[in-house]
């Protein structure tokens, strides 16, 4: 299938919820966010075997249940909300030829997937790509995540690293050369 090349792509990082209201996919989550770093800044050494011998055997079930009170058939309060938002800004920039989609930081789709799929729809491109954080604080725990995500992320022949945005620092826009 064949995709016309944007412009340039927006991809609007919020921080992430769980792909269901199940403890497996509350654990997995969890898992994800309070291992990281940057959220729970305490020893590895002494936070790793709480994370893994206590937070993730109590906390899945009880913290499912409360998911289960506010699903709805497009997912959690925050998945809904990310979607619409990104639908509504998509629809705003359609004319200029922009593309916007939305990434957790933590769960699915995130920014490595997201990506992966502007690389495979448009393989040949090099248009720019800006990440930007839905956070109203800039702090390491929330904005600066989806930043150290971006960073990470390599680019190929042909496809631009991802651009931070201005809530992210030494933001500069990425139009890689071929």
């Amino acid at each position: 299938m064949a995709h016309d090349t944007p412009r340039a792509e927006l991809i609007l990082a919020n921080l992430g919820t769980p792909a269901a209201p199940t403890a497996a996919a509350v654990r997995a989550f969890l898992a994800e966010f309070l291992g990281d770093p940057m959220v729970v800044e305490k020893p590895r050494w002494l936070w790793l075997p709480i994370l893994h011998g206590i937070v993730l055997r109590v906390r899945p079930a009880k913290v499912a249940k409360a998911y289960q009170e506010i699903w709805s058939p497009a997912g959690s309060p925050l998945a809904a909300g990310t979607q619409a938002l990104a639908q509504a800004v998509q629809a705003e920039l359609a004319a200029a030829n922009v593309r916007v989609v939305h990434c957790y930081r933590y769960g699915s789709p995130n920014l490595a997937e997201r990506l992966a799929e502007s690389r495979r729809l448009f393989p040949d491109s090099n248009h720019p790509i800006r990440v930007v954080p839905l956070f109203p604080q800039r702090t390491a725990s929330s904005s600066g995540t989806p930043c150290d995500s971006s960073n990470n992320s390599r680019a190929t022949p042909n496809f631009p690293a991802a651009s931070r945005s201005p809530s992210c620092p030494r933001s500069t826009p990425t139009t890689s050369p071929r």
